[in-house]
């Protein structure tokens, strides 16, 4: 549910408050004024309150609200703001930015609910998108807007969403864009760090770059330019459980061949099937892969190198490389086509609901 449902304007009733804290489940209504100033919270405790004293349901929320709830600020760590719900017995924490004003809230049964993984992240965001131009002749693809926010922006809080807070960015073409844009992750409460290509590497030529102290733990890369629903966590439970050196997300792709296709007989004058147009069904790379830390630690620094070419490596040398099929809702964004799909398919595939 969005915190958002749970705002509530100080001249609206005490019977409009109960009935948002029925509609939303979270046990806490956010009191605001039109600017975003929170003015206060009501929970069922501060209702039953005011109705001991008399006041009507028809009454305003604000003649019942604690005007001075306990608030954490939105930059602060989730496990900092666990340690003080937990410590003061509280199921809410209303955030609030540096003015005070709401931006967002936690519940207790949502932190403790949600798994975290210390695996890192690795989000290629340095491609030209030429063949986006012109809207990358001054925006880096993954900044360009799709629905209300950048591309890039999409993919991080989707692996937020599942539980992933260690992100590394690389990052080529106005990388001083993107840096502005997500700085350190503090907006988010995760750690975002970025490794430069001087000049392009390829696919897998970054993974160089990375830090040699990582956690010694399977890593996760995605290409900043992909829309998709795919489930992250199952994806590295899948690779976990298959025991491979690399797992690669797979969409089936079909093609239809435009003609009839003919069989010929061995001695290649008689025919021996006619398939009008049939459909061909393959698997193509979906721009998803989950490493072990060798695979990583395998790439020579600086040195240029796509990911399938790093992939069939390892399976020339009778290395295990798995497939994950992609069954859900996925996009890549490489041509105007898809980017105009992908602003249609955006606010019913991704807005919350």
């Amino acid at each position: 549910m969005d915190w958002k449902a749970c705002l509530l304007a100080p001249s609206a009733s005490i019977l409009a408050a109960i009935e948002l804290l029925n509609q939303t489940g979270l046990g806490i209504v956010l009191i605001a004024d039109d600017a975003g100033y929170l003015l206060g919270t009501v929970t069922d405790g501060d209702i039953r309150r005011g109705l001991i004293k008399k006041l009507g349901v028809d009454a305003e929320v604000s003649l019942c609200m604690n005007q001075k709830p306990t608030t954490m600020l939105i930059s602060e760590s989730k496990q900092d703001i666990l340690e003080q719900m937990q410590a003061q017995q509280f199921y809410q924490m209303p955030l609030i930015d540096g003015d005070n004003r709401v931006a967002g809230l936690e519940t207790l049964q949502h932190l403790l609910k949600r798994r975290y993984y210390d695996n890192p992240v690795f989000l290629m965001a340095g491609g030209f998108g030429t063949r986006l131009r012109p809207l990358t002749d001054e925006t880096p693809k993954p900044l360009l807007q799709i629905g209300d926010k950048p591309i890039l922006q999409t993919i991080l809080e989707q692996f937020i969403e599942a539980g992933f807070y260690n992100f590394y960015i690389s990052t080529h073409f106005q990388s001083e864009k993107i840096r502005a844009h997500f700085g350190d992750g503090s907006q988010w409460h995760v750690n975002i760090n970025y490794v430069h290509e001087e000049d392009p590497l390829g696919t897998a030529g970054a993974l160089s770059l990375l830090p040699k102290d990582l956690p010694k733990l399977p890593i996760i890369m995605m290409n900043g330019d992909i829309l998709t629903k795919v489930d992250l966590a199952k994806l590295l439970e899948f690779h976990q459980e298959h025991q491979s050196v690399a797992t690669m997300c797979v969409r089936e792709y079909d093609f239809q061949i435009p003609y009839g296709v003919i069989s010929a007989g061995k001695d290649h004058h008689y025919v021996t099937n006619i398939e009008e147009k049939p459909i061909q069904k393959m698997f193509v790379n979906a721009g998803i892969y989950v490493l072990e830390p060798e695979l990583r630690q395998g790439v020579a620094p600086n040195q240029v190198l796509d990911m399938p070419t790093l992939l069939q490596q390892q399976i020339d040398t009778e290395n295990t490389v798995s497939m994950f099929p992609i069954h859900e809702y996925w996009l890549d964004i490489g041509q105007m086509p898809e980017f105009e799909q992908a602003n249609q398919d955006y606010f019913r595939m991704f807005m919350r609901q």
